[in-house]
């Protein structure tokens, strides 16, 4: 489709959506106002929302299915649901494009009646380069036509847990963050390029991530424009050697440069990691130097996994260095993955994990 009739049916979707789904009207209007401390939740579907810890969140970004039932209800507890952003970079390179896309999402926004957007892009950048130069502007660009056409409306962008071209993504941290309202850091995925041995480890090890929010404020970015992002999901790997010290070999699995990667394993939500705890060879093991929690477990087949991934107990001194360091907030990829059933021992985990936001 042509960025034109992209473009144009985005403005019959305003002619047609106009009219506000929620039960008071007045549940339409976009929030305006700031919270002292954000918890910026990403919800990618279904109706596990409604079990949200709703006394904490502030910012919904919408990665499923636009739910009019979700953003009425937000609406209701003062909360921001917001849009997500995601462009093929090359695309927008020409600044027609971009701004068509801009507009695009403006319109979107507005026939939604949500507050603004998420911009997620995670794409390969070389420094300097025209794409380079492309996603500096679109975040400018955004956020000056989002806050000029919807007052208050909130503009975020999300990037990798380190500033160092994690990822080979390489942007203009610094410009970036000057010119929206929040960076939500993706403190997860910090496997992603294992560049010594092909071992598995933790998700998102405490002095590595905490050592990464001292790379971004040593570039003078405002703390307040920084969201802390902590993983509610876990990697399973397959070992192909479990040694006598516990550790596990897995397979090389390349990534972005780098030999080896947690692509080797796959990602798992928290509701089924505190189920298989349970049936594992080991039980739940606890790594001090990594402050991260991990066990064993033998498949059907009878091949040895290890599972590493992260719970209240690593999860709170992150958030209290959120307050120590004076970021913005915190939040979670992705609030769906816990366990919302009634069963008391669930019940009492998803508490848990939502409390620990909060700090120790």
């Amino acid at each position: 489709m042509s960025w034109f009739l992209l473009f144009f049916s985005s403005i019959l979707v305003v002619c047609r959506s106009n009219v506000c789904p929620c039960e008071r009207p007045e549940l339409c209007q976009q929030i305006r106002g700031e919270r002292d401390f954000e918890v910026f939740v990403f919800d990618v579907g279904g109706k596990t929302w409604k079990s949200y810890n709703w006394s904490m969140v502030t910012t919904v970004a919408t990665f499923g299915k636009y739910d009019t039932e979700l953003m009425c209800y937000a609406h209701s507890k003062g909360a921001r649901v917001v849009l997500k952003g995601d462009v093929h970079l090359p695309d927008i390179v020409d600044q027609d494009n971009r701004t068509a896309w801009i507009r695009e999402k403006v319109e979107l926004s507005k026939s939604q009646f949500m507050d603004g957007i998420n911009i997620d892009i995670e794409q390969a950048v070389a420094d300097g380069s025209p794409e380079y130069h492309a996603l500096t502007a679109l975040v400018k660009e955004t956020t000056d036509i989002f806050h000029r056409e919807i007052p208050g409306s909130q503009v975020s962008f999300d990037v990798a847990w380190s500033p160092k071209c994690i990822d080979k993504r390489c942007y203009d941290y610094i410009t970036i963050a000057e010119s929206c309202d929040l960076l939500f850091v993706m403190s997860y995925d910090e496997q992603s390029q294992i560049m010594g041995d092909c071992i598995a480890m933790a998700n998102a090890p405490l002095t590595q991530t905490l050592n990464a929010y001292d790379q971004y404020l040593s570039m003078n970015i405002d703390p307040m424009k920084l969201v802390m992002g902590v993983p509610w999901y876990g990697y399973d790997y397959p070992c192909l050697n479990l040694s006598e010290e516990g550790i596990c070999s897995i397979a090389k699995v390349p990534f972005r440069g780098a030999p080896c990667s947690d692509a080797a394993g796959r990602q798992k939500p928290y509701e089924w990691l505190m189920k298989q705890v349970n049936i594992s060879l080991s039980g739940r093991l606890w790594d001090d130097k990594q402050k991260a929690p991990y066990f064993n477990y033998k498949d059907q087949k009878g091949d040895i996994h290890q599972v590493w991934y992260d719970d209240p107990q690593s999860i709170c001194p992150k958030a209290d260095s959120v307050r120590s360091k004076g970021l913005r907030g915190i939040g979670m990829w992705n609030g769906n993955i816990l366990d919302y059933s009634d069963e008391p021992v669930a019940r009492q985990q998803t508490a848990a994990m939502w409390n620990a936001l909060l700090g120790c």
